[in-house]
């Protein structure tokens, strides 16, 4: 008899599966926080609970009340998780935010969200904090987390917070269960903050049964010897929910950074994580970097061993069912082109047998040996480095989702890992494709063929994880959300195989002085294909063309032989202007799929990289207002 599969927690109370994690899986590690290299310090499920305990009948004492909002202005760290199920067990919401915050961003969050208490991570950030609290005047109490840093007079310590809760227990105070008792599902737990790519940051309310119900029903099983990474900001909703999948699942999750991921994947070992397509971009680059420079023997292999995998997987990919479909193919179609994938594996199998231990084992022990898989998030994966890391043999589970859908909407799992698409639906979600010009469904639509299957359109989303609204915005909320209904803004197609693409946002299309609508996200993926290209913007808002800011790459640049000593000097430079100009239309051509209107036809060169908090979301979505703004007069001379 096979062994029975571990089942999570499922309740739609948050607190109260902290609560009965705490019971279930007791002193196994919950989070483990990176002391140095190679050595981590965890804190188990019991621990992190009682410490919660502690902490939130301090904050009853202080005066939070029910339904209070609570400020929590931190990175990832094991601290975040004790404020976080302190907050969250007195029935109080909390209002998250990174260390990259800006003093706008602090006023305006702490002020609109009215959070009476504010958790601050550091004594940098506490400084900043303190100078605007003659702004703050709902703000009656400062939290320093960090435990090594000593807060100045009038800022309490989390740490004497905890004593203090230690000592009310053991007097008797049972305040906490009282209120635990008294959350109800649709209570708010969390007020997010977008940083959005326009506009003010508006706050996305989820509730207790938004969040619980992606922890039910997650899509892939978790055991509690898994071991996750915690690598973006904890903040953000897409790596919160791993964290709550975590907690239901008993597994430990490992906290790391950029700077010490490559260390940190040798030593946990991880088998899931949260990540961003930046990070299996960047990964992609350094791996065929590698290759390029290496000896012409073992570039050789690393080829053919490729070509072999692409081989070979491609066509099992097809015959599972696992190759988009957004043409609906016969059966008898569907039979022939099946035959030649079969004949295609016989030929490649030898070669891919002999190369795999040989030449790709060694590239998934990047990522550590034993990983499972990761889903990718908060940004589209460039379709070259997505085909490349599952052809070798790392399984990349896109996802897609939004802050205000909590936010997994469709996420891709092994048995649908179809290339090109953000996999099948979350279980109880419902889509629906809507046509940008008239309003009408395409998809479902009886009335088309298979329902409207492969047509174009705006996604609009249904389901338990759907956001109660924005907070103190109604007329924002009353724009995006209708009859439980959330338009995305996202235009996607609904593919013959069941499964989502996105392939750009409606609020992103570009529409020419010809009335010709186009998504620049897709030509920006291929631009940002060429070594010699970091970042790049399209451009042509009612222009007769298209044309292009682009972030040129020095290294790129040093390595074909072209490299200057800056980006500031090659973006002065007309000969790099030209080159990125012939790479671009190189790679955005008819013979690769683009029409004529969609080709650039003039770029211009940005003398600095487009950076996190400034030009781009922290997940590494292009500001366009931002850059249109900074950069006007540039854009201007392209046209």
């Amino acid at each position: 008899m096979p062994p029975l599969q571990h089942k999570g927690i499922a309740t739609n109370n948050l607190a109260e599966m902290y609560r009965a994690a705490a019971e279930r899986y007791g002193d196994l590690p919950a989070f483990a926080k990176r002391v140095k290299s190679g050595v981590f310090q965890p804190i188990s499920y019991r621990e992190l609970y009682v410490s919660g305990a502690h902490l939130g009948t301090a904050l009853i004492d202080l005066g939070v009340e029910a339904r209070d909002h609570v400020a929590l202005l931190s990175d990832n760290r094991v601290e975040w998780n004790v404020a976080d199920y302190a907050i969250v067990m007195i029935g109080a919401a909390d209002v998250p935010r990174g260390t990259d915050i800006t003093n706008q961003e602090i006023e305006y969050i702490i002020n609109h969200s009215g959070s009476k208490v504010v958790f601050v991570e550091t004594r940098r950030l506490l400084d900043r904090v303190v100078s605007l609290m003659p702004k703050l005047d709902k703000v009656r109490h400062l939290v320093l987390m960090d435990p090594q840093a000593t807060p100045p007079e009038g800022v309490l310590s989390m740490g004497s917070l905890i004593s203090r809760g230690r000592k009310l227990r053991s007097d008797g105070d049972r305040q906490v269960e009282q209120r635990m008792e008294g959350i109800l599902a649709e209570d708010l737990f969390t007020v997010i903050y977008t940083s959005g790519t326009t506009g003010t940051p508006k706050g996305v309310m989820l509730t207790h049964a938004n969040m619980a119900s992606q922890v039910k029903y997650l899509p892939f099983p978790l055991e509690p010897d898994d071991r996750l990474l915690s690598i973006l900001p904890v903040w953000h909703s897409y790596e919160r929910v791993f964290h709550m999948i975590a907690i239901s699942n008993g597994c430990c999750t490992y906290f790391t950074s950029l700077r010490t991921l490559a260390d940190d994947l040798k030593k946990v070992k991880p088998t899931m994580m949260a990540s961003a397509p930046r990070l299996w971009e960047n990964l992609y680059l350094r791996i065929t970097k590698n290759v390029r420079e290496s000896h012409w023997i073992r570039r050789g292999l690393f080829h053919c061993a490729y070509f072999s995998s692409r081989m070979v997987k491609g066509s099992l990919f097809f015959l599972q069912g696992k190759q988009i479909d957004l043409v609906g193919r016969s059966v008898f179609q569907s039979l022939g082109i099946g035959v030649l994938h079969t004949l295609r594996i016989l030929l490649f199998s030898p070669l891919y047998v002999a190369l795999n231990a040989v030449v790709l084992e060694k590239l998934r022990l990047i990522v550590g040996g034993s990983f499972k898989g990761t889903v990718s998030g908060g940004g589209a994966l460039q379709p070259h480095v997505d085909e490349f890391f599952n052809y070798i043999g790392i399984p990349v589970q896109e996802g897609y989702g939004l802050t205000e859908t909590s936010p997994v909407i469709a996420v891709r799992t092994q048995p649908k890992l179809v290339i090109g698409t953000v996999g099948p639906l979350y279980k109880n979600t419902q889509v629906r494709i809507v046509d940008l010009n008239t309003g009408d469904i395409l998809f479902p639509n009886p009335g088309l063929p298979r329902e409207g299957r492969g047509l174009r359109g705006e996604v609009h989303v249904k389901g338990p994880q759907v956001m109660k609204g924005y907070f103190k915005s109604e007329e924002a909320t009353e724009k995006v959300l209708k009859d439980g209904w959330l338009n995305t803004g996202d235009i996607g197609i609904y593919t013959y195989n069941d499964c989502l693409k996105i392939v750009g946002r409606s609020k992103d299309t570009i529409v020419l002085l010809n009335g010709e609508n186009i998504e620049p996200i897709p030509i920006e993926a291929k631009i940002c294909e060429s070594p010699l290209i970091d970042q790049c913007m399209v451009v042509g808002q009612d222009q007769k063309y298209l044309g292009a800011l682009v972030v040129p790459s020095s290294e790129g640049f040093q390595e074909a032989g072209l490299g200057k000593e800056s980006l500031e000097e090659l973006s002065r430079s007309d000969d790099v202007e030209e080159r990125v100009l012939d790479e671009i239309k190189r790679l955005v051509s008819s013979e690769s799929g683009f029409k004529s209107f969609e080709q650039i036809q003039s770029v211009r060169l940005v003398p600095k990289a487009f950076e996190l908090g400034d030009e781009m979301t922290n997940t590494f979505k292009i500001k366009r207002h931002v850059v249109s703004e900074k950069y006007g007069d540039l854009i201007a001379s392209v046209f």
